[in-house]
């Protein structure tokens, strides 16, 4: 596994625990893990084979929940929180972040007042007129959601 598909893991999951609520310093260090991991030079893999965890706490904002956490991730392909998270909020949740005009505060409205978990069920959602029951999204911004999700349909 890259450095690249760790960090992305980690930022995934910071989105999903943002959904359900977590605290923000929890959140901010999984996304400042993810940061420090996908600029790191030397592949995380290596840097465990030759110390182990504790070679991982070495690297900036890696601290030993977060270090066994990538063990576990190098080792088996997942963690307990990551399943639990999963488990809990379907990760295709995190596809409407895709939309131009869908930043986390709103996921967190058609997550939790609407029940959308992927772009299909989204793009249903906006045809039959239901951004109007989101508050807060005004016109130019139903537009750009709409002309999006076309965009993607199309890809």
């Amino acid at each position: 596994m890259t450095n690249q598909q760790i960090a992305e893991i980690f930022r995934r999951l910071a989105n999903l625990l943002e959904l359900r609520g977590e605290n923000f310093f929890k959140l901010r260090s999984y996304q400042s893990a993810a940061d420090t991991i996908e600029d790191w030079p030397q592949p995380l893999a290596e840097i465990v084979a030759d110390k182990g965890a504790e070679g991982l706490r070495e690297l900036p904002g890696i601290g030993e929940a977060i270090s066994k956490k990538i063990v576990d991730l190098l080792s088996t392909g997942s963690f307990k929180l990551w399943d639990e998270v999963r488990a809990e909020i379907p990760e295709s949740t995190l596809e409407l972040l895709q939309v131009d005009g869908v930043g986390i505060k709103t996921l967190k409205v058609l997550y939790h007042q609407f029940c959308l978990t992927n772009l299909d069920d989204f793009a249903k959602f906006v045809a039959g007129g239901g951004l109007n029951s989101v508050e807060g999204l005004g016109e130019k911004l139903q537009t750009r959601i709409r002309i999006s999700i076309a965009q993607l349909r199309n890809q």
